[in-house]
């Protein structure tokens, strides 16, 4: 029987062995869990053992299902994992059931995991909310897309969303780090900086690619040197997913927001040789346009729509040209990002707010005795001031100085008696 044991101890440990260094490198509690401080700043009960059902969101590599683990044996729940790709509705309602039975026979509450949960539809979301409501378990979700677009309101009302963001170099570098020592990998520190610096803040990717050059590495000590043409090979075959297609539209919309056409053109240039879709470049205009132009020239977004949809039914090599007219137009006009900064603060202090209730006198159907809205276009130059907004609402538009924006800006002021301005 000893041998038996032994045969199933050692199978177990090749197959732990054997798995990818992302899998064993993985934390098990808080105190070595790396990144998300803003999380737990936030939101203290989730180091506590009494927690609501969650969302977690953000882009790979970020820690939610190390997080959504943790969570679940710092309360002392049993965890139970299921994606939403590989079952349906028929599978995940058995594991309830599996899990409600462990409960009802041994005490132990249980955390049901739904990786992906956005692939769910709605209906087979709505076959969560019995359960949720009960508390038959506590549900954790995890996503890279923004719940309130991709999960249903009826289940997103009953969860708390919390968001998780792109690690920074140094949490990749303290990964790295700890997984070199911890599995014994000889890695000078230079080595590990590049790594981080190519991992684009997901930590799966930094753990994936220090596996990489381990492999390459004959067990002798891993230099930059060893490493860089590693990693940057390993870059190269995934240029449009990976690092070079972040750092090379980084720098092209860099050279348009510095009003350099010529450096933008460059790196346009890069993009097209390397085989980038012309469409995702010319959305990337599009969205400059209105973060980096604004209202400074409202043209600017005229130019880019028409690029898009120019490019959309042309298609290369002549498609290049509709791109470069309009790069070279965004780079060398006017800009102003007044737009792009109002929108940010307004959602920043919504998201600070309960409830904003709308004024009553512009509401579709007013309370009996309210004031009546002024109707602009029935007044002197098409316009009466009245109160648009609850009292204590904040200026969040800021128009600059410059271009036709400057106009914006005079007009405001003189409206508003400076209130505006």
């Amino acid at each position: 029987m000893s041998d038996e044991l032994n045969l199933f101890s050692q199978n177990k440990a090749d197959n732990e062995s054997s798995r990818p260094l992302a899998h064993r490198a993985r934390p098990l509690t808080f105190d070595n869990y790396v990144g998300q401080a803003h999380i737990f700043n936030r939101y203290s009960f989730l180091k506590e053992k009494n927690f609501p059902s969650l969302i977690l969101w953000g882009p790979p590599g970020t820690g939610k299902t190390t997080l959504a683990r943790i969570i679940a044996k710092n309360s002392g729940r049993e965890f139970y994992s299921f994606n939403a790709v590989l079952g349906g509705v028929s599978d995940l309602k058995k594991l309830i059931a599996s899990a409600i039975e462990m409960r009802d026979m041994f005490g132990k509450e249980a955390v049901i995991f739904v990786d992906e949960i956005h692939r769910f539809n709605k209906s087979q979301q709505d076959a969560l909310l019995p359960y949720v409501e009960a508390g038959d378990f506590k549900l954790i979700g995890a996503t890279t897309e923004n719940p309130r677009s991709s999960v249903n309101r009826a289940l997103l009302s009953r969860v708390q969303a919390i968001e998780l963001k792109k690690l920074d170099e140094s949490d990749l570098l303290q990964i790295i780090s700890t997984a070199a020592s911890d599995f014994d990998l000889h890695i000078t520190k230079d080595a590990m900086e590049f790594i981080a610096d190519h991992a684009n803040g997901d930590a799966r990717n930094a753990l994936n690619l220090l596996e990489i050059v381990t492999q390459y590495s004959a067990g002798n000590e891993m230099t930059l040197e060893f490493v860089r043409p590693l990693i940057l090979e390993n870059a190269r075959s995934y240029d449009k997913n990976q690092d070079r297609h972040y750092d090379v539209i980084s720098a092209f919309i860099k050279s348009m927001r510095g009003s350099d056409p010529d450096s933008a053109i460059l790196w346009l240039a890069v993009m097209l040789d390397g085989g980038e879709d012309p469409v995702f470049i010319a959305r990337r205009l599009v969205i400059f346009a209105s973060e980096d132009v604004g209202n400074a020239d409202p043209q600017a977004i005229t130019m880019a729509v028409s690029a898009l949809t120019a490019v959309q039914n042309i298609g290369m090599p002549e498609a290049r040209i509709n791109l470069a007219q309009a790069t070279t137009y965004l780079a060398s006009t006017v800009k102003s990002n007044a737009a792009y900064n109002a929108i940010n603060a307004a959602l920043e202090y919504v998201q600070n707010q309960q409830t904003i209730e709308v004024p009553n006198h512009l509401r579709n159907y007013p309370p009996k005795g309210t004031a009546p809205y002024k109707y602009p276009h029935a007044y002197p130059h098409h316009f009466v001031k009245q109160q648009y907004s609850p009292n204590g609402t904040p200026k969040f538009y800021e128009p600059q100085e410059i271009g036709l924006e400057k106009n914006i800006k005079e007009r405001l002021n003189k409206l508003w008696d400076g209130a505006k301005s």
